[in-house]
Formats: structure tokens, C-alpha cells, sequence
């Protein structure tokens, strides 16, 4: 949409739909405890609804990052403000859930790591500064970007897609305002998903329903991804890290409940297994020692389902 392009950053708010005053809660400050959370709960649940709008796009970038991770490649989030905490967040999960290493899966932030923690001012407002994570991150080929940006419009975020586009990696652009939007904005994403979820309860506070659609279609992402490289077993988890007791205890149900062992053999099991939850379920189906069933996992490019297979 040219003209969006060519407006005035105040033209620009003016004519987003996450800036917009919203007709539903514009009394929120005269009534009681309880009218404010029933009203923010009836925003929130029209977030979801417009997620499901934009499934056929989601779907598009699970089976691209998929790809990316087939062939070596990463993903790296990079967003600002809420937008950028929330990339951070999706990321930090995936060693511990999925048992990935740190790098597959990143999170940028505008104004870097303090920012994670405390707004830095003006941070969001660089280009250069976007495209400068892109060089510092040695983005290629291999890898996807996903911008998240609720206004679609944030330079650092901008300028991180264009450079990726530019030095050839995938690009997604998140966005909770219309596609015709955005695409105006940023036409180097190879994939927008804009749930449009209309007025924030609070006029531009972008963390609210904006916020919680994009985390929900973070989580669809790495979580249809993850799925795709055989990081489940229907849907159990089943390459956990066991960084700790209650991780442990998780395992343990998990190779209890797939092999129908009792505690003890799972924990046997587990331990035979170094604490890696798909050899120990491929030692009990094909009675093998650990070094054989990291070897069927391997030809089966880490598909759990595939190794245990009897042949």
C-alpha cells in the first residue's frame, strides 16, 4: 500500500488499527474491579479467532523453518519492545522443551539485552540497527528471519528483514494490522501472518491482545516445526533436556507410558540411556545397547517414530 509508505509517522498510527480507540472499552476507568476484567477478558477472546484467519500462512512458515533446520539453517526472531521479549521468550524455551542447542532458535531485541529487562528508548527507531544484528548474526542462506512487529512498521525490524532478504535468508513478518498493510511496508517478507485483532482495551498498549497473538503464533511456529524434525512422539515431547528433578520425573512417565514399563524399568532405562529419552525408547523396542539405538536414530534423521520401527 504506497500510501502508507509515503505518510507521516503520526498519518501512519492514525491509520493503524492497533492505534485505533476502541468503541468496547471506552468507559473502562468509571466502573468496578470486576466490569474492567470481564471487559479485557472478552477482548482477549477475540484473539484467538483471529489467529485461526491466518493458519494457512503459519503453516507455510512451520514447514520453512522446518526446512531451514533440515538443511543446518536457524531461526532468529528480532522485534522490539513486547514484540521482541516475546521472540526472546519462544527461543529460550527450545534447549530445555525440545533439546535443541541455543543457537537453532534466537531472539533479537531492539537496544540488546538491558531491554529484555527495561525499555531503552528510541532503540526501536534504527534500521541500521536491524540490519546490523543481521551482519553481526552472519545471516545466510540457510536461515529464516521472522520480524515481529505489531504496527508492522518498526524500523529495527524492518531493516532486520530487509537485510536478510538481501543476503538471502528466508523472511516472515508478524504483524497484527492487514496484510494489504504491511506488505506495502515490508515487501522482502516472503511470508506475512497478520492476525488482525483491532483495537487494543487500551488504546495502543500493543502488549495486550497484539501480544498474545503473537505469542500464540510464536508457539505454532517452533512447535510445528519441532514437530516436523521429530522432536515428538505423537504428541509427547520426547527430546527434553533433563535439567532438573521435575524434567526428570517427566522422562520417566514418558518412557513409562510409550514403552508400558513400570518406574523402575524406566528409570533404568533412562539412565542406561545418558538421560536421552529417545534412545531409551529405542533400546527398549529393539533391546539394543545405547551406541545401537543412537545409530538407528541417526539414519532415521532423529525420528524417534521411524527408529523404533521393527525391520
Amino acid at each position: 500500500m504506497a500510501s502508507f509508505v509515503l505518510m507521516t509517522l503520526l498519518e501512519q498510527l492514525a491509520f493503524l488499527t492497533t492505534e485505533e480507540v476502541n468503541p468496547r472499552t471506552v468507559a473502562i476507568d468509571q466502573v468496578g474491579a470486576g466490569e474492567v476484567a470481564a471487559l479485557l477478558h472478552a477482548e482477549d477472546l477475540l484473539v484467538a479467532t483471529a489467529v485461526g484467519t491466518q493458519l494457512g500462512a503459519v503453516a507455510e512458515a512451520i514447514e520453512l523453518v522446518a526446512d531451514a533446520f533440515g538443511k543446518g539453517g536457524r531461526l532468529v526472531y528480532v522485534g522490539a519492545g513486547t514484540s521482541g521479549r516475546l521472540g526472546i521468550l519462544d527461543a529460550s524455551e527450545m534447549p530445555p522443551t525440545y533439546g535443541t542447542s541455543p543457537d537453532l532458535v534466537q531472539g533479537v531485541i531492539a537496544g540488546g539485552r538491558d531491554a529484555v529487562f527495561r525499555s531503552v528508548e528510541g532503540a526501536e527507531d534504527s534500521a541500521e540497527a536491524g540490519a546490523g544484528v543481521i551482519d553481526d548474526l552472519e545471516i545466510g542462506s540457510a536461515d529464516v528471519v521472522c520480524g515481529i512487529s505489531a504496527s508492522g512498521r518498526t524500523p529495527f525490524v524492518l531493516g532486520a528483514v530487509k537485510r536478510a532478504s538481501k543476503v538471502g535468508a528466508r523472511t516472515i513478518l508478524v504483524s497484527t494490522n492487514p496484510a494489504e498493510t504491511v506488505a506495502g511496508v515490508c515487501p522482502e517478507a516472503q511470508i506475512l501472518i497478520c492476525p488482525v485483532v483491532g483495537p487494543e482495551p487500551i488504546a495502543g498498549s500493543t502488549r495486550m491482545k497484539s501480544g498474545t497473538a503473537q505469542k500464540m503464533v510464536l508457539n505454532m511456529i517452533t512447535t510445528g516445526a519441532m514437530i516436523r524434525i521429530g522432536k515428538t512422539y505423537g504428541n509427547v515431547m520426547v527430546d527434553l533436556q533433563l535439567t532438573n528433578e521435575k524434567l526428570r520425573q517427566r522422562a520417566n512417565r514418558i518412557i513409562m507410558s510409550i514403552c508400558g514399563v513400570e518406574l523402575s524399568e524406566a528409570a533404568d532405562l533412562l539412565e542406561r540411556a545418558g538421560g536421552h529419552v529417545k534412545s531409551a525408547l529405542v533400546m527398549h523396542t529393539h533391546r539394543c545397547s545405547r551406541e545401537q539405538a543412537l545409530e538407528r536414530l541417526r539414519a532415521a534423521n532423529g525420528i524417534v517414530r521411524t527408529a523404533m520401527e521393527k525391520h
